[in-house]
């Protein structure tokens, strides 16, 4: 594998993707600092995430968490019909966590004395040496290496590709969570053991459950997750749902808890009129959010000394349950390529940069592609789904190893 690297490296954003760049790099010998613009931990924040061998490949390292202590499984995939009945029935391999979750394993592998919250970064320039980063403090750090992992809303990426914005793709969706406990039986019955979807003319539906938010995985105590995509023109009716309350309007996403009441009161009337095991699941969720569906592109991902992961370089439509196993691929394949290359630093950026891309620009292909078919009655009931970074299929988590995935 080569030499460790010693480069220092700042990395802005402590979310997930973050967090495994920090994990991987300070593996490969690298000197890391996480700076995180929140004042807060992050754990409130997301919902359910489709478990991927990336996702994980850490915290399945000798010592850590074993898989199925930290996630759902699902072992059949479930159509539903109009009357709320089962379609098609197939089985699979998939476990789901919830956000918390991992961002809780994650950071307790890193340790807080490199994880700094309420440091907002407001810029940064690069010369021939290093990188100095600014801070909304007015503190400064120099490194050799700066990765940006600062999301959909990435500063880094505009700063450096000005002309790359979010492209809206014509849909949103509504997401919730709710106790099993506090669905009926038959409702519970149906939805616990696999991962299920409802197809709509203008959209669909998918549950699964998850960890509840103390991440206990006992059957009858987890959180259901669900997701109800749904077609929302731009301009006039897209501006009106992401009002919050307190008329503030988010572009991207609008948290539980603050989307504007009478929009979640139309919520559940138009969820009365779904099968009923999945009205009841919307309906007696507590506090429904929304996600505001783009695709992004960077040109690049490495520019000089600073890279761009994640959500920062590629944000990709959820239907194919890349994104969280993406930002952590990137993390570990940057790492990978650092490895005894203290003298050859933009000769290792240079081929990362290409394979990553490429690999961010397939999934961003097919994950629309997924998208479009969904949203307008084009997918077939009974499909597999499409989920899988390299490929489709390969999120399946058949056992706790991840198969080859940590050798990869």
């Amino acid at each position: 594998m080569g030499a460790p690297a010693t480069f220092r490296v700042v990395v802005v954003g402590g979310s997930l993707g973050g967090l495994n760049a920090a994990l991987w790099l300070r593996a490969a010998g690298c000197a890391v600092t996480v700076f995180e613009r929140a004042a807060v931990p992050l754990e409130d924040r997301g919902a359910g995430i489709v478990l991927h061998p990336a996702t994980i490949r850490y915290l399945g390292l000798p010592g850590g968490q074993p898989v199925e202590e930290i996630s759902a499984p699902a072992t059949w995939l479930r159509y539903l019909d109009p009357a709320g009945h089962i379609a098609h029935e197939s089985a699979c391999a998939y476990r789901f966590t919830a956000y918390n979750v991992l961002y809780r394993g994650l950071l307790r592998c890193l340790g807080s004395d490199h994880y700094h919250l309420g440091a907002e970064c407001v810029g940064f320039e690069q010369d021939a040496t290093g990188v100095t980063v600014r801070f909304a403090d007015g503190r400064a750090e120099r490194c050799d290496l700066l990765v940006c992992a600062d999301g959909i809303a990435s500063l880094g990426r505009r700063l450096l590709f000005p002309a790359c914005t979010p492209h809206y793709a014509g849909y949103i969706a509504w997401r919730g969570v709710v106790s099993e406990e506090e669905l009926s039986e038959a409702t519970f019955a149906l939805l616990h053991g696999g991962i299920t979807y409802f197809l709509l003319p203008d959209g669909h539906i998918l549950v699964y459950p998850i960890p509840n938010r103390d991440g206990v995985v006992e059957p009858g105590r987890r959180l259901m997750n669900w997701l109800w995509y749904r077609n929302v023109a731009p301009g006039a009716a897209l501006a009106t749902l992401s009002e919050r309350r307190g008329s503030e309007r988010w572009l991207i996403s609008i948290p539980a808890g603050a989307v504007a009441e009478q929009a979640v009161r139309q919520l559940r009337h138009d969820a009365s009129a779904l099968p009923r095991p999945l009205a009841e699941t919307i309906i007696r969720t507590q506090q429904p959010f929304i996600q505001v569906i783009y695709d992004i592109a960077a040109p690049r991902m490495a520019v000089g000394r600073v890279v761009l992961i994640g959500d920062a370089a590629f944000t990709v439509r959820p239907h194919v349950a890349a994104g969280t196993a993406k930002a952590a691929e990137d993390a570990w394949t940057l790492a990978q390529a650092l490895r005894g290359q203290v003298d050859c630093l933009a000769t290792a950026l240079t081929h990362w940069d290409a394979q990553q891309r490429a690999l961010g620009e397939r999934v961003l292909a097919r994950a629309r592609t997924a998208g479009e078919q969904l949203q307008h009655g084009r997918w077939p009931v009974g499909r597999p789904l499409p989920f899988g970074l390299y490929t489709e299929g390969d999120s399946a988590l058949a056992d706790a190893s991840g198969g080859s995935w940590h050798e990869r």
